[in-house]
């Protein structure tokens, strides 16, 4: 029967959902106290931008870059690092966002939800330089990157505490959901809206639709899940835009019965909160260190102590009968596939390809999963058909333990000969309790990132000089950073 038979639906608009109101409030008025979290958030902006770098030396990333009309420059408009754009900062947004998650090597968060806190960067770098060459023009000052090293904590904080209960894999929802969500949440503050307008601006997220993951998994793994999160990116930037220019929101969009969010689109369970927000998604990101998707960290980490043990033995891949991981539930429903890889994206979400590599060739990079090397590459595939994958209940369960957040795996080989050998690595160098240790190795991925990209390598330096330059880096107006990133031989070309 229709709701509106006899006297109608009540149509009094009730106050605004409860969790949007307090991401609202965080947004605007909680402050960032932490050293730990604004120094892991510079070392996320260099990296995540040498990514985005190393995702220009690929033709078809370069392929959705640029204006939607060919030739359009917008005055005092964003800058897309590495390229000649200047852009509108909505498709700016796409342009960064796709960049940065091109290759799935930025930065990473597991929990019942997974995905990539530094996306929202797209958003925020956008706006920021945007606004800043904006309020130049206007005799202003511009924003600081400590501005945008405050609206990346936010926006992992957001994305990650949303995500630590709440999975939206499970009823086959894509997470840059909560990448268009904290994007627009951060967006909305930046661009000088109120808190209600921010609030308004979050349900127009929550209202808006949202992608199915059938793009990240076989058989229909594609190049969407490279530029889903530059899309989100965009729509939260036009949300927040269009919420400034006098549009509404919609206060239940979480609640309301039938048609909201959580009958919807989550079973009709609300969310579920361990924490409030504050800055411990930031101090604790993962970072990628090998170009993997970050359920194989541990696996590509441990196949090139496995090849350097091969080696010394007088052992190679061909002498291989068997090999045996033992990983985390969630590991084999996201990447565990036989059968043809047919693309780059299908590649870089196989564990099976992700170890193969490394076995044979001692390490694991971009250009491993480009049709070319697959093709020339024949002992790949017979290895993955040795492979054998299997969950060890204690991995899982390190998974998801907050006090833990492990993502392990044990990789085992077996010898013609009948011999064994074996590692198992619990915390990827990325992870938090090993941030000393993978400091240096950021420093050398975002020089090789940036190697050759320049036409005077000098301007490469003067980049990754400014690496572990807290200070200063912060001190500096946003459109002076991002000038450091000027247009790349590899687009003017």
């Amino acid at each position: 029967m229709a709701g509106g038979v006899g006297l109608g639906e009540d149509n009094a608009r009730p106050d605004p959902d409860q969790v949007v109101q307090q991401i609202a409030d965080y947004v605007h008025n909680y402050q960032i106290k932490s050293d730990v979290a604004y120094d892991t958030a510079r070392l996320d902006l260099f990296d995540t931008l040498g990514c985005g770098m190393e995702a220009l030396r690929f033709p078809q990333a370069r392929s959705v870059l640029g204006p939607v009309v060919p030739g359009t420059e917008v005055p005092n408009g964003a800058h897309v690092p590495g390229t000649p754009y200047v852009l509108d900062p909505i498709r700016a947004a796409f342009n960064t966002g796709a960049m940065i998650r091109w290759l799935d090597f930025n930065d990473t968060w597991l929990a019942a939800e997974w995905g990539h806190p530094s996306d929202n960067l797209g958003a925020i770098l956008s706006v920021a330089d945007w606004l800043s060459r904006t309020n130049i023009a206007k005799g202003k000052a511009p924003l600081t990157v400590h501005d945008v090293l405050t609206g990346m904590i936010k926006a992992h904080e957001i994305q990650g505490v949303i995500a630590l209960e709440n999975s939206f894999n499970r009823v086959g929802l894509d997470h840059v959901l909560l990448v268009k969500l904290a994007s627009a949440a951060v967006v909305s503050q930046m661009i000088g809206n109120t808190r209600d307008q921010t609030v308004d601006t979050i349900t127009q997220a929550l209202v808006d639709g949202q992608s199915l993951r059938t793009y990240r998994h076989a058989p229909n793994a594609g190049s969407r899940k490279s530029w889903a999160a530059g899309d989100a990116c965009s729509r939260a930037v036009n949300l927040a835009l269009l919420v400034q220019r006098g549009e509404g929101g919609y206060p239940s969009v979480l609640t309301a019965k039938t048609w909201g969010f959580y009958d919807v689109l989550f079973k009709g369970k609300p969310f579920k909160f361990t924490r409030e927000y504050g800055s411990y998604v930031m101090e604790h990101v993962l970072f990628k260190l090998a170009s993997a998707e970050y359920h194989s960290q541990t696996s590509v980490e441990a196949a090139m102590t496995l090849h350097k043990e091969m080696k010394a033995a007088g052992k190679t891949v061909d002498d291989i009968k068997k090999i045996t991981i033992r990983s985390t539930e969630a590991t084999i429903r996201i990447i565990s596939k036989q059968g043809k890889l047919n693309n780059f994206a299908d590649r870089d979400h196989c564990i099976q390809y992700m170890t193969a590599v490394p076995l044979i060739e001692g390490y694991l990079d971009p250009q491993h999963y480009t049709d070319e090397y697959a093709a020339a590459n024949p002992k790949i595939d017979e290895l993955r058909a040795k492979t054998y994958v299997e969950e060890n209940e204690e991995y899982s369960a390190g998974y998801l333990d907050p006090e833990r957040r492990s993502i392990a795996n044990d990789v085992e080989i077996e010898f013609n000969d009948g011999s064994k050998i074996r590692n198992a690595v619990e915390y990827p160098v990325g992870h938090a309790r090993r941030r000393e240790e993978a400091k240096p190795l950021i420093k050398a991925k975002l020089e090789k990132h940036l190697k050759g990209q320049f036409a005077n390598d000098a301007d490469a330096q003067k980049i990754v000089s400014l690496l572990n330059e807290h200070d200063k880096v912060s001190k500096m107006a946003v459109n002076d950073f991002v000038d450091l990133w000027k247009p790349s031989k590899l687009v003017q070309a």
